[in-house]
């Protein structure tokens, strides 16, 4: 015998919709256009590339903390959870690690640069070599 009553399923249906209507937390994507048109609005830039590939020319205001040392180094960055932060390597596999730590260390807004320094250099686009 169901117990449930007809008002069972509309309660389920209602607690799965309030429970999945939490924003998700992604990594989103932005351009190089976005980036640059907004650049005073992303303070943290993070060029998780080796120290070498950083050195051999970078996104003008990028902070290098390798992809592996992220996790380990983000208590001494003292970096903003709330502030937006942009992430890129040299092709997207590293930058989708580190945006993945940092979505787990509690920060809400990580973009990914849509391209990363491949891209970044292939467009033509200033480069800091230090």
């Amino acid at each position: 015998m169901n117990r449930a009553g007809p008002g069972m399923p509309i309660a389920l249906l209602l607690a799965c919709a309030v429970a999945c209507s939490a924003a998700p937390v992604n990594i989103s994507d932005i351009s190089q256009d976005e980036f640059l048109a907004n650049r005073a609005s992303y303070a943290i830039v993070l060029d998780v590339r080796r120290a070498d590939e950083f050195a051999g020319g970078h996104v003008p205001g990028a902070l290098n903390v390798p992809h592996d040392q992220l996790a380990a180094r983000l208590p001494e960055l003292g970096l903003d959870s709330d502030a937006p932060v942009v992430v890129y390597c040299r092709s997207g596999r590293r930058a989708g690690l580190a945006g993945s730590v940092l979505l787990e260390a509690g920060f809400t807004d990580v973009r990914h640069l849509v391209g990363d320094m491949s891209g970044w250099r292939e467009s033509g686009r200033p480069i800091v070599q230090p």
